[in-house]
């Protein structure tokens, strides 16, 4: 059995290893659902969403979209050293 210890302000700290056994990272989620007999189980949150859904996040406000063909030509002088 794993103790923890709680802090005076009701807060506990997870050990390594139970953050390893959930596959999380600094800055991911976790949660906690109660269940009965006061038992609490605590899965990893996955992210939810499409690729698409980050499509544009890096446009600057006001950059019209730039083609293929722009962006083929950006790398091609990249490369050559003409930037």
């Amino acid at each position: 059995m794993n103790a923890i210890t709680i802090t005076t302000k009701g807060q506990i700290t997870l050990r390594k290893e139970l953050l390893q056994h959930l596959g999380v990272h600094p800055g991911d989620k976790i949660s906690f659902d109660k269940m009965p007999g006061g038992e609490i189980r605590i899965r990893a949150v996955k992210p939810k969403g499409n690729i698409s859904d980050f499509f544009g996040s890096l446009k600057r406000e006001g950059q019209r979209p730039i083609s293929i063909e722009e962006m083929n030509d950006a790398i091609a002088k990249g490369w050559a050293g003409q930037l």
